[in-house]
Parts: structure tokens; sequence; C-alpha cells
């Protein structure tokens, strides 16, 4: 899936230095690839039936120009970032239809299924509660939380974390369960 990237990340390098038309080009590239991101993001969200792929890649790309100062190691470190951007999106639709109902049918969040990749979808407020253990693993410890980003929401591969990440498989594995572990704990503490 991630194939070398030398064109990508010079293009990348060239965003960062601020050649603004460096994104114009770069999107081209990579579409494919955030197409399927977006597709996997969207199979885990049961509300978002409505959105399709190519609007939320439109959205993510919307807040992904309006980054700035933003240090690009490679195709898979902006891969990685395109990931968040998408699951920020969802999370951010979700707040905005639980706000509108005022919490009304939140539902108790199973993340054994959900974390398992068992095909399960998630509810707004599963993938809220989701998010904001994520973002205090992400507190805790950055790169536990960008592997549950990059395993649950983007759907890589841990040789491909690994990779994005510049750590060993093994590293990743470990990582992996630690984190599943806390966030199972959170989630359940949370509904207690």
């Amino acid at each position: 899936m991630l194939s070398p990237g030398g064109d990508v990340t010079v293009l990348l390098q060239q965003w960062t230095n601020g050649d603004t038309e460096a994104l114009g080009q770069l999107l081209p590239m990579v579409y494919g690839e955030l197409q399927r991101l977006a597709h996997y993001h969207l199979q885990r969200e049961r509300s978002a039936r409505t959105l399709q792929a190519t609007a939320l890649v439109h959205e993510a790309y919307l807040r992904l120009a309006g980054q700035q100062e933003k240090e690009w190691k490679n195709r898979g470190h902006f891969l990685a970032v395109c990931s968040q951007l998408l699951r920020q999106v969802l999370v951010d639709m979700a707040r905005a239809r639980q706000a509108s109902k005022r919490g009304a049918g939140a539902s108790r969040v199973d993340f054994d299924v959900a974390i398992a990749g068992m095909s399960a979808t998630t509810s707004d407020a599963e993938l809220i509660a989701l998010n904001d253990a994520l973002a205090e693993l992400a507190r805790m410890d950055p790169v536990k939380a960008q592997i549950v980003d990059l395993k649950y929401f983007g759907g890589f591969s841990v040789e491909e974390i690994a990779s994005m990440l510049e750590i060993s498989t093994p590293t990743v594995k470990r990582y992996w369960a630690i984190a599943k572990a806390w966030l199972f704990n959170e989630l359940k503490r949370g509904n207690a």
C-alpha cells in the first residue's frame, strides 16, 4: 500500500518551505490513498452513512491546507496526519449531532467489539468517547495514541505503522496491546 514516495517527500518538503503550489501537486499523487482511508473511516461510522468518502477527503484537505508550520517527514507521516484529520472531521460531525440531540440515544461503548475490528460500526457517542479517551492517551503517551489512530482509524498494518513511526514491528505490537488495554479500562471506567 505504501509505495516509495520520493516525489511525495520532495513536494512535502517544498510545502513545508512555503511553496503553496506543492500541496496542489501533491493531492493527485495521494488522492487514491486518501479515498481508501476515508472509506475505512466511514465503514466504522454508523451515523455518517450519508457522507461520501469524497466529501470527507475534501473536508480533511481544507483542514490540511489551513495547517502551517508542519514538518513533514515522508509519505507515511503525511498519510498518518491525514488519517487523524479524517477522524477529527468525523468526531466533529458526531459532536455536532450529539449536541443537537442533547445526548439523546447515547449508548454504551463496547470497546472489545470496536477495537477488535469486527466490522462493527460505532455510534456518535462511541466515537466521541473513544476520541476523548484517545486524546487522554495522547497526553500521556503520544506514540501509543498514534499507533491506535493509525491501526484502528487508519487501517494500517503493524508493518506500515512501524515504517511510518520509524520504530520496530515488535514495539508497535507491544504498544498496540498496552494502548488497547488502557483504552478499554478508560472507556469502561467512563461508563461506570
